[in-house]
């Protein structure tokens, strides 16, 4: 009888030890957010990386840049793959997110498109030039405007139209969100687009640029995650197949040629 009893309590505590089915499945599934281009694409080429290491992963389409970060805040994703640096600072600092970046992934220019004209020098006066409206690609935005001659603007990181000190052109300056930009070709003398939705309205941007961003931009896109999350090994493996050989060539022979550089 007491060795039954003691069998039993060996086996009650294996229990409280050991994760539960679910549990341990839990921790083998990724939930990744991303914008389709480029990031999907990246994405889909880490993905059988993962599944080599067992992991089950799931990708989301998001087609804005509000909605992945609530997601992961929130727990809706594992982690998310979109944004750059100062723009997730923005974010972290006026939303009050409890998330952090934890790879380097790729630089995407920002360029200046027109159907009006084909060089920034042809630009007329009093033209309507729309850029992206949330703070940072707004002011970087107005950082590539001013580096191709047309505005210049005051010293600092969050500028705005307001601090722009010279404007020869008397340009217009209409600010919208971002993935509504390519739209706006049709009523605008220019526009500046994020790569990502130049590309899926089917513009090149090596090709169609008018003008374009340094390849040095300090903008680098990056895998985002809860910081409690940081430590995970699901999230190692995820920064590490994000970071393999094999998202570097697909970037340098796929993407480069489009306008898009690794940061790794």
């Amino acid at each position: 009888m007491q060795l039954i009893r003691r069998i039993l309590f060996i086996a009650l505590t294996l229990l409280v030890f050991i994760p539960s089915g679910s549990q341990a499945a839990d921790d083998k599934k990724i939930v990744i957010g991303v914008t389709p281009f480029p990031h999907g694409e990246i994405v889909k080429v880490a993905v059988p990386l993962l599944e080599k290491e067992g992991y089950a992963v799931e990708i989301k389409e998001f087609n804005d840049y509000v909605t992945p970060n609530i997601a992961l805040n929130d727990g809706s994703l594992t982690a998310n793959f979109f944004q750059h640096i100062p723009y997730l600072d923005d974010q972290v600092k006026n939303q009050k997110y409890d998330i952090a970046w934890v790879a380097k992934v790729h630089i995407e220019p920002l360029g200046i498109y027109s159907k009006k004209v084909k060089a920034v020098g042809d630009i007329p006066d009093g033209a309507t030039v729309a850029v992206p409206n949330d703070p940072t690609n707004n002011a970087r935005a107005l950082r590539v405007l001013e580096k191709a001659g047309l505005i210049k603007v005051k010293p600092g990181e969050l500028v705005t139209a307001r601090d722009i000190t010279d404007n020869p052109k008397n340009i217009k300056i209409v600010e919208l969100e971002a993935a509504q930009l390519p739209r706006t070709l049709d009523d605008t003398s220019a526009s500046v687009i994020n790569t990502n939705f130049a590309v899926e309205a089917g513009l090149n941007p090596a090709k169609d640029a008018i003008a374009i961003e340094d390849k040095d931009s300090p903008y680098a896109n990056v895998l985002v995650v809860r910081k409690a999350d940081i430590e995970k090994p699901a999230i190692k493996a995820l920064a590490k197949a994000l970071g393999s050989p094999e998202v570097k060539n697909f970037i340098d022979t796929e993407l480069t040629p489009k306008g898009i550089v690794a940061a790794f």
